[in-house]
């Protein structure tokens, strides 16, 4: 593979692959449909492209990273036709294993490579490029956009070789990432309702075998109350929907997960939409 790579969708996420592609020597290309949060990447070295077509045209590799399965299907259909031959997809967003192999099929009809690859890791570890690829395609790929993942992340895990193969392990990553969020909600809600100090919470885990750096970075930002977007809400809120879906279709029961999007669907809808999934703590206290 070449060296070319476009980036389409340069949110939070997409705008530290691109970053750290441009570093690694890639000639990067980008778009966003917001286009000034594709117009900071010039300064690290990527073209700001002014629709998705120009920025796929003679690209190597095109990598999105956008919403959802709709807002991906919707850019990839516009620009299939201007792909330069045998220029791989790499898909990084979300979408569940369903959203997966839908999209590889629109793939394989505009005759497209189709690379599963969602990532975990928020904000920091997408600019760092520490992200944890969890890639699924066929062997035959794996060669071909290696670079690319060595350039985003620190590992990469080669879950399968179908589509969705990725995506199941994400689903699976994220179930625990979404209740280890929530579950600390909770006890900083209760410290709180029972007249604690909540950070007699963190303090008392800390170190200790139910520590978690996770626990702590998130309960630090719900004690402040301040949520500056690394996780945005609205895409925990998408997420637990794609992993109850999973359960239930793979007969394990949603329950959990089902009350943990409640929290997080009242939390979008009191008002925290744009801030981190730690703003779930509002939640609580407001949810009932």
């Amino acid at each position: 593979m070449g060296t070319k790579a476009a980036v389409l969708g340069t949110g939070i996420m997409g705008a530290g692959m691109a970053r750290n592609l441009a570093k690694a020597g890639f000639d990067v290309a980008v778009w966003n449909r917001s286009r000034e949060r594709a117009a900071a990447l010039a300064d690290d070295g990527a073209r700001v492209a002014e629709s998705a077509a120009e920025a796929v045209a003679g690209a190597d590799l095109v990598l999105t990273m956008l919403f959802d399965e709709e807002a991906t299907a919707d850019v990839m259909a516009e620009v299939f036709s201007g792909m330069k031959p045998g220029a791989v997809w790499v898909q990084s967003a979300t979408v569940g294993p369903d959203g997966a192999q839908r999209l590889a099929d629109q793939a394989r009809a505009a005759g497209v490579p189709f690379v599963d690859a969602p990532v975990m890791g928020t904000k920091q570890p997408a600019q760092e490029g520490t992200l944890t690829v969890l890639a699924g395609c066929p062997s035959e790929v794996r060669e071909a956009v290696a670079p690319a993942f060595d350039a985003i992340g620190s590992t990469t895990v080669w879950v399968g070789e179908q589509p969705g193969d990725g995506q199941r392990l994400k689903l699976v990553m994220n179930s625990w990432v979404l209740t280890l969020v929530g579950g600390t909600a909770q006890a900083i809600d209760l410290a709180r309702g029972l007249g604690l100090d909540p950070q007699l919470f963190l303090d008392t885990i800390s170190g200790a075998g139910t520590d978690s750096a996770y626990a702590q970075l998130k309960g630090k930002a719900m004690i402040a109350g301040d949520f500056p977007p690394a996780f945005p809400l609205d895409g925990a809120a998408k997420d637990s929907a794609l992993i109850a879906e999973a359960l239930r279709s793979s007969g394990v029961s949603s329950a959990l997960m089902d009350a943990l999007r409640g929290r997080f669907e009242a939390a979008l809808e009191s008002g925290h939409s744009g801030e981190d999934m730690a703003a779930v703590v509002e939640a609580f206290h407001h949810g009932g």
